[in-house]
């Protein structure tokens, strides 16, 4: 905040001076040199607001609207979401995470998932029950998931590459995911669902599920 302080301080001192407006009333007379006056300070307001705004928006976080009914009940069509693109360049998603990511094949499109499985590891779909399988535990864990209300259909075992991850949605029986089209690879992550900020009764930040192995 201080540092934004010194940093309009200084924008504005060299116009805002005696001097300063002299040489506008000077140059336009009283009338055009106020307005250009005026004129310049607007646009330099404005530089200084895409200076900070844009980094913010196209390298540390992006707005995101739900659509369809892939993530229900945890996510309903319509909701605004607010995307951390910043927090995967230090470390790589968790399992649990909801994440946005452009699918196989479709660059053009955005989808969000939830990571079930992990780099390296082999995921397991039978009979209702996600089974994982990773070099911590060989003989497999079975996935208690609190967030979903049904049973998983389908059947498949995948085994991950060095980057890639399983991804599913919460509504297990209208979502098109890694059962269908596959690993996500790790650049196409967008980055993880850190807020949701409308509808306002629902609005509320994410954390990382907890699973006993």
């Amino acid at each position: 905040m201080d540092c934004a302080i010194v940093l309009t301080t200084m924008l504005f001192s060299s116009k805002n001076t005696p001097t300063g407006e002299h040489k506008f009333m000077k140059w336009f007379g009283p009338t055009l040199g106020a307005l250009a006056l005026f004129v310049v300070e607007i646009v330099q307001i404005a530089v200084l607001a895409l200076a900070i705004i844009l980094p913010v928006r196209y390298f540390l976080i992006q707005p995101f609207i739900v659509k369809g009914a892939s993530m229900e009940p945890n996510f309903y069509d319509s909701e605004y979401l607010i995307i951390d693109e910043l927090t995967f360049r230090f470390r790589n998603p968790e399992r649990g995470e909801i994440i946005v990511f452009r699918p196989p094949q479709h660059d053009e499109q955005y989808y969000i998932k939830r990571v079930i499985g992990l780099p390296g590891e082999t995921v397991e779909i039978r009979n209702g029950v996600i089974t994982i399988y990773n070099n911590d535990v060989p003989n497999g864990f079975s996935l208690s998931e609190t967030y979903i209300s049904e049973v998983t259909e389908g059947r498949d075992r995948r085994t991950l590459g060095a980057e890639e991850y399983y991804v599913m949605g919460d509504n297990r029986d209208a979502s098109l995911d890694s059962r269908y089209f596959g690993a996500v690879a790790r650049d196409h992550v967008i980055g993880r669902v850190w807020v949701r900020g409308l509808p306002l009764d629902r609005a509320t930040t994410f954390d990382v599920p907890t699973y006993s192995e």
